[in-house]
């Protein structure tokens, strides 16, 4: 995986920088000694690794654009960071690059139960959104498998979604308005707590970025009255085709469940020995679940446990109390830790038509075989976001190039259905060079300017998202 050389320019400067970086924020908060700033040297695809040159660690809007202005006057780049549980490398540094962490930035600013909204710095992690606003029976819809930990800066970068994502959307969706800090150090306002805020609508542009157009600060986003009740369907089948025509066949009966969540064998067996959380021993799970009022959840499983007795399952368990919801629940959301325990492997992260569903796996299936290595699928199949695990061995010369060799042949396969190379993770450095296999020269053009308007210097994040040959000329004029 091939990143930009770095540039001698910035790397003979650190002590300036460092000196002008003590002198706008408190002496903790910028971190540069290399055995400190090693703790940054990665996210959560820890294949790739390399120390920044140093870390800062604000607390306010206004520090982030002091630290900006520098880095800016001094053209070092910029990585924000949000909780570094980024799957794609979105948050990896380069040797000459300073990694801008907005973890100290955790506060609510600002609650509204009228009219529905939380104003919350962006290092707030997200399931802590949702406790913020609990007791009065509110919720923030979101919910990443990472939720206790990734913070919403992240999530506004990726664009993240979660179990719970096919009512009620991922976080475009919930996002109602950001404060974000340009490269040059300008504070903007784009959005507000109401909908059609005045200005330009880009918060659509903006979300997803990942990082590539501004640091963002501060979120205002979308709280919601908790549902009346909830309740979850947990269905086995004995093939993942059977499994993924389920799914296709719920959806197209108008059935609009809070999630769908799909697990296979080799996650199933795994997570069972993890967390036992009483799964049968099949080929292939869904767990849905519905919400609403008693007579309205009954209908809903009603419709679905029928659709479901179609498909010949091996076992069919409805939910009967908080327990048991719980239960079910709790294998598909130990499924990542619980693969970590039995095996290195790759979460990738593309997107399909529900409707490809059956053909794709099957496809998965028959990659897994031609490349001799594993594959677990745990995803959410309601919006057909996959989230495929191909297991390898990291200490087995070639095994990492032979998993990005099969995890690029999935994505393509995305692609070739009709789907996209991403749903949640962003393409970060995982997927960047796949970016033609999506997009043609036009559309990332259009793309590329879009960021030559927000950061003409590519200085944020700058080696992420695009092929380094598409951004190379845009890079080396800009130095």
């Amino acid at each position: 995986m091939e990143m930009p050389v770095p540039k001698g320019s910035v790397l003979d400067r650190k002590h300036e920088l460092v000196a002008r970086l003590q002198a706008v924020l408190p002496g903790e908060s910028v971190i540069h000694e290399p055995h400190e700033t090693r703790v940054y040297e990665c996210d959560a695809l820890t294949a790739y690794k390399c120390a920044p040159l140093a870390a800062v660690l604000p607390s306010t809007t206004q520090e982030v654009s002091e630290v900006l202005k520098i880095c800016h006057e001094m053209g070092v780049p910029v990585v924000p960071r949000g909780a570094g549980t980024s799957l794609a490398g979105g948050a990896l540094p380069t040797a000459d690059c300073v990694i801008l962490g907005v973890a100290k930035m955790n506060d609510v600013l600002e609650t509204n139960y009228a009219d529905r909204y939380i104003r919350v710095q962006t290092g707030r992690t997200n399931l802590s959104v949702t406790g913020a606003v609990e007791e009065e029976d509110f919720f923030y819809a979101p919910d990443p498998s990472s939720q206790l930990a990734c913070a919403i800066a992240g999530n506004v970068g990726m664009n993240s979604g979660g179990a719970h994502c096919l009512k009620y959307g991922v976080t475009t969706n919930n996002l109602l308005g950001v404060t974000m800090v340009l490269m040059d150090g300008t504070v903007i306002e784009l959005g507000g707590a109401h909908l059609d805020a005045g200005g330009l609508d880009l918060l659509g542009v903006v979300c997803g970025s990942e990082g590539q157009l501004g640091v963002v600060t501060e979120a205002t986003l979308r709280i919601l009255r908790k549902p009346e009740g909830a309740r979850p369907v947990l269905i086995g089948f004995d093939s993942n085709e059977v499994a993924g025509a389920c799914v296709s066949d719920i959806i197209k009966a108008g059935v609009l469940p809070v999630a769908i969540e799909f697990m296979d064998r080799p996650c199933i067996e795994a997570t069972e020995a993890f967390a036992k959380a009483g799964y049968p021993m099949c080929e292939a799970l869904l767990i849905v679940e519905v919400e609403g009022s008693d007579a309205e959840i009954d209908m809903q499983l009603g419709v679905i446990s029928g659709i479901a007795r179609q498909h010949n399952p091996v076992e069919l368990r409805e939910s009967t109390s908080a327990e048991e919801s719980a239960a079910i629940w709790l294998g598909r959301k130990s499924a990542f830790g619980a693969m970590g325990q039995i095996n290195d492997y790759m979460c990738l992260d593309g997107t399909i038509p529900v409707s490809s569903l059956p053909y794709v796996l099957r496809r998965i299936s028959e990659l897994s075989k031609d490349y001799g290595l594993g594959v677990g699928n745990v995803f959410h199949a309601g919006d057909g976001n996959m989230h495929p695990l191909i297991l390898f061995d990291a200490n087995k010369p070639g095994d990492l190039e032979l998993c990005e060799q099969m995890g690029a042949d999935i994505l393509k396969l995305c692609v070739e259905v009709g789907g996209c190379l991403t749903g949640e993770h962003g393409v970060g450095v995982e997927k960047r060079d796949l970016m033609q296999t999506q997009f043609d020269a036009v559309d990332l053009e259009a793309q590329l300017r879009v960021k030559d308007v927000f950061d003409p210097q590519w200085l944020l994040n700058p080696s992420k998202v695009f092929p380094l040959s598409v951004t190379q000329s845009r890079r080396e004029a800009a130095a």
